[in-house]
């Protein structure tokens, strides 16, 4: 019996990379550092969130991202007691609820949601400059830089889809 002849192969060309591919993987690229960054909202509220809940609760570790802002309702809150707390709970909902609308709605591309959700960041990291929390501070600056990395992927973007004309069908049109 004789054995079957193995023939080589030869190796499968290579995809061909063409421009539309190329700006396809650039756009997802961009839009991945954009999710990223608006993204650094959703982590803050959440986390300040956490932080409440840990307080209200008696505890005493926190999250070094959370909101200066809500660290002093959960102060007052909790000097207050009972009707305080809720309160307090309902205050750092909301606040916690605005910080997540940033990010939705950078996510969404609007520019100034990113500039004024980084501007009442930076004014609560203020907040942690006046009690001297370094760690903080620290953290909120380098939050504010993960953000603003957001802000250049925006403009990308724009530049990478193609504008429509008002009037002109496009030759991709089941019309044209």
């Amino acid at each position: 019996m004789s054995t079957p002849e193995v023939t080589p192969s030869l190796p499968a060309a290579a995809p061909t990379v063409t421009p539309e591919m190329k700006q396809a993987a650039l756009k997802m690229a961009v839009e991945a550092r954009l999710k990223a960054a608006a993204s650094w909202f959703y982590w803050i509220a959440a986390l300040s969130l956490i932080n409440t809940i840990v307080v209200m609760a008696g505890g005493k570790v926190r999250f070094i991202i959370g909101m200066g802002i809500t660290e002093i309702v959960d102060a007052l809150a909790k000097q207050a007691g009972g009707i305080g707390l809720a309160a307090g709970l309902v205050i750092n909902v909301f606040v916690a609820a605005v910080c997540a609308g940033f990010g939705v709605l950078g996510m969404r591309r609007k520019t100034w949601a990113l500039w004024l959700g980084m501007a009442l960041y930076s004014l609560d990291g203020l907040l942690l400059v006046l009690f001297q929390d370094w760690l903080s501070v620290a953290f909120h600056g380098y939050a504010l830089y993960r953000i603003y990395q957001g802000l250049p992927a925006i403009k990308l973007l724009e530049k990478l889809e193609p504008k429509a004309t008002p009037g002109v069908i496009s030759s991709s049109s089941p019309m044209g």
